[in-house]
């Protein structure tokens, strides 16, 4: 079993998910017959209160996750284990770090959790920084293949004012990519609802009909930073939202796929593409401090950026800031 209660938040784009894959998505060998009754007898609780497993979760809310049953028991020395080289690794990825909250600058291809088949990811590094009440706590994701910013908290009170941030849309995320083709016009906003289709590893993101109840609202912001001719462009993407696969959906769905996209990329793009992996970075995250003050944390370009930028010579310093200062939502 693990050795602990943990006090774990729903992710953004885990919104209005059933309690029961929840477990299910994070946990992938609990039996459905495991997570109910460990709901029916009150161990699973949602900010505080008994819930059913078909219950639905709001983003930002705290679960209580008892002590689970391992799917293999652990033995001195095993994978489970951390070694010393995995967690000088974990330390190794830290962008800031302070008494509350440690940013990660999180690699292409590692999972921030993990799933039947995947046995190294973020979740499991946390362990370099102690178990219990020592464990940095997950309170959002990026994409296995998106690389950038990751932030975490420190201990339940730390984790759940950031889980709240993200949850109120109050962190603004800044992201690069290099997409194909020249977006018309340059800068503006998509509002363009998306449904999950599939899945595991074969989940879409899929634009949905204005009246599909299963459509769930996504809204991005886009602005050019640097054109390669009418190939690419380097973008800036804010999302407003956070859906699952939201940036690399949006952009395909513009025409404008992202390069190095095996999902959501064209015959066009991946040829354009060649080499490249998937070409979305988290740049830049800004936000309340979970102590008062600004977080602002900026995560250096990913080796598999670089050697973007390097295909269609973009350069860094063409860059503002912040490319979307005064844009907000349009509803």
């Amino acid at each position: 079993m693990s050795r602990e209660v943990q006090t774990l938040y729903v992710a953004e784009d885990e919104h209005d998910i059933r309690l029961d894959r929840w477990f299910k998505r994070r946990w992938p060998h609990l039996t459905h017959i495991q997570v109910e009754k460990m709901a029916r007898s009150g161990q699973i609780r949602v900010d505080g209160s008994r819930v059913k497993p078909q219950d639905r979760l709001t983003a930002g809310a705290a679960v209580r996750v008892p002590p689970l049953p391992e799917a293999n028991p652990r033995k001195p020395g095993d994978l489970h284990e951390l070694t010393e080289r995995d967690v000088a690794y974990a330390k190794s990825l830290v962008l800031y770090e302070d008494d509350m909250v440690i940013a990660l600058n999180k690699p292409h291809g590692l999972a921030v959790q993990g799933g039947t088949k995947t046995t190294k990811h973020v979740d499991r590094l946390l362990s370099a920084w102690g178990e219990g009440m020592d464990r940095p706590r997950l309170v959002h994701r990026l994409d296995r293949d998106t690389s950038g910013v990751l932030l975490l908290g420190k201990g339940p009170e730390a984790a759940k004012r950031l889980a709240g941030a993200f949850a109120r849309r109050q962190a603004k995320k800044t992201y690069w990519a290099i997409v194909i083709g020249n977006p018309k016009p340059t800068h503006g906003q998509i509002d363009m609802a998306l449904k999950k289709t599939g899945i595991n590893d074969f989940e879409m993101m899929r634009p949905a009909e204005p009246k599909d109840p299963k459509g769930e609202p996504a809204e991005t912001a886009f602005a050019t930073i640097s054109r390669a001719a009418h190939r690419a462009a380097w973008m800036a993407l804010r999302p407003f939202t956070g859906r699952t696969h939201q940036l690399r959906a949006h952009m395909a769905a513009i025409g404008h796929p992202i390069l190095g996209d095996p999902k959501y990329g064209d015959e066009k793009s991946r040829e354009l593409s060649g080499v490249l992996k998937l070409q979305l970075h988290a740049r830049r995250i800004e936000l309340d401090h979970p102590r008062g003050g600004k977080l602002i944390v900026e995560a250096p370009l990913s080796p598999e950026m670089k050697a973007g930028f390097a295909h269609f010579g973009f350069s860094e310093d063409e860059s503002d800031v912040d490319p979307f200062e005064g844009v907000k939502r349009q509803r």
